[in-house]
Order: C-alpha cells, then sequence, then structure tokens
C-alpha cells in the first residue's frame, strides 16, 4: 500500500475502528489511543498491507491486543489511578441507548463482547469473524447467541431476576 493508499485507508476507517474498539473495551479515549498505536505499527507495514488483505481487520486486531496489553499493566501496578489525567471531552456524548448498550456489553463474558461488537458493529460476516478470532464458526454462533440473549435480558429494564450472561449452565463454554 502506497502512502496515498494508506492516508485514504486512514481518513476511511480511523473514526470507525475507534467506535468498534470503544464498543468492545467500553472507554473512548482507550480506545482512540489504541487505534492510534496500530495505525502508527500498520504504517510501518504498508508496504505488506493490502486493501484486499483486509487491513482494517489487521488493525482492529493490533487495536484491540494493545488496550488488552494496556490493560494488564494497569492491573498489575495496582496504584490508584492518577487523578490529573481527567476525561477529555470533544465532541457530542452518546446518547442514553449507546450507553445502556455500552454499559451491558461491559457485563458479558469478554469472549461474546467481542464476537457481538466483531459481528454487529463492525459488520463482519460470522466466517469473517471466525476468522479474525481463530475459532470455529460453531464457537462464534454460540457466543452470538449467548451474548444476544445476554444482552436481552440486561437490556430489558422490565426483567425481574438478574441474569447471568455466562448461561444456564452458570459457566460459558465459548
Amino acid at each position: 500500500m502506497d502512502e496515498a493508499a494508506f492516508d485514504d485507508f486512514y481518513t476511511g476507517s480511523f473514526r470507525r475502528l475507534c467506535g468498534q474498539l470503544h464498543a468492545m473495551i467500553g472507554n473512548a479515549e482507550e480506545a482512540a489511543d489504541c487505534v492510534q498505536e496500530a495505525f502508527v505499527r500498520a504504517w510501518d507495514h504498508r508496504a505488506e498491507l493490502d486493501r484486499d488483505a483486509h487491513p482494517e481487520a489487521w488493525v482492529r486486531t493490533t487495536a484491540h491486543r494493545l488496550a488488552v496489553s494496556r490493560w494488564r499493566r494497569v492491573q498489575r501496578s495496582l496504584r490508584p489511578p492518577d487523578r490529573s489525567h481527567g476525561p477529555s471531552r470533544t465532541g457530542t456524548p452518546p446518547g442514553p441507548d449507546r450507553v445502556a448498550v455500552i454499559e451491558a456489553l461491559k457485563q458479558l463474558p469478554e469472549s461474546q463482547r467481542r464476537t457481538l461488537v466483531l459481528h454487529h458493529v463492525c459488520d463482519l460476516s460470522v466466517a469473517d469473524v471466525a476468522r479474525e478470532l481463530g475459532v470455529p464458526e460453531g464457537t462464534v454462533k454460540a457466543r452470538l447467541s449467548r451474548g444476544r440473549t445476554a444482552l436481552a435480558a440486561l437490556l430489558d429494564p422490565a426483567a425481574d431476576d438478574v441474569f447471568d450472561a455466562r448461561g444456564p449452565e452458570g459457566a460459558s463454554r465459548a
């Protein structure tokens, strides 16, 4: 991919990837940082990136891995957060429906949350999600089914009892 094609790729997919990663990890600022870092790494590999080889999936996967690595570092440090770096607000705040969906997604197991976001937010087919996650298509279908059921219960204000997102058996196999 040459520089002009990379610029077009960046311009056309940065905001979408930030939104997708935000839905996966629940933090908009962290998502934007990770996507930006993933694009820096993609720039270094732009000679190998080809539009037909799904560079957006490469950047999304790299950004997600960066987010997971950052989360692990924070968990290991066990220090209180630095309050001098408050959240910065840019643009319009998300609506209440979006906030509710992201809060509900946070309550799901990571594997279900990531599968749901890739399929419904990133608009990837089941086969594409399976390929990106490195799991069989049946596993993707099971995670989608369990995740949708859990989300429905979490988003339904009329639900009487607390829903265990791990399913009726109490443990997620997917």
